[in-house]
């Protein structure tokens, strides 16, 4: 029988993330606590651009974006925003998403699968994810179950289990 096999990733679904943005904006501009103080939030190439008048409301901008991107799924871990800036007579706060797990990151993962997982369950670094496979299915599992278990400071996803 052949082996089988999962790959761990780090992805961003950016429809997903695109829906929370809108939200957000929606319900900043219909918020009473947010009349006049010209907060908003949209993308910006690659990144997301909060801003608002002054710093607890740029906080606030960034607060609302969170609890979207909750509800929709997307772990806060592939949120990556900075500290408030001032600008002008506007405060910005400019976030980015993580997406591909990096060779370092990888590695500590494959490091957690070697010492902590079960018998005869291989991982390799491929690119920007992980490739890990065994002969049972049911250690895969338990692979799955660990990592999950683990508190990684980067989003991890399960995707072609086969």
């Amino acid at each position: 029988m052949a082996d089988s096999s999962f790959d761990i990733v780090s992805k961003v679904e950016r429809q997903e993330v695109d829906n929370a943005l809108n939200q957000a904006a929606k319900e900043i501009s219909q918020r009473y606590d947010f009349k006049g103080v010209d907060a908003s939030l949209a993308w910006s190439g690659e990144r997301i651009e909060m801003r608002a008048n002054s710093e607890e409301r740029v906080k606030a901008v960034l607060d609302i974006f969170q609890s979207k991107l909750v509800k929709r799924g997307i772990s806060l871990k592939a949120l990556d925003a900075g500290e408030p800036q001032a600008s002008g007579k506007e405060y910005r706060i400019s976030a980015s998403l993580q997406e591909g797990i990096s060779q370092d990151n990888a590695k500590k993962v494959a490091k957690v699968i070697r010492d902590e997982g079960p018998k005869g369950v291989k991982a390799q670094v491929q690119g920007d994810e992980l490739r890990v496979t065994s002969k049972s299915r049911d250690s895969l599992q338990e692979v799955i179950g660990l990592l999950k278990g683990k508190d990684f400071d980067f989003a991890l996803q399960y995707v072609n289990f086969r």
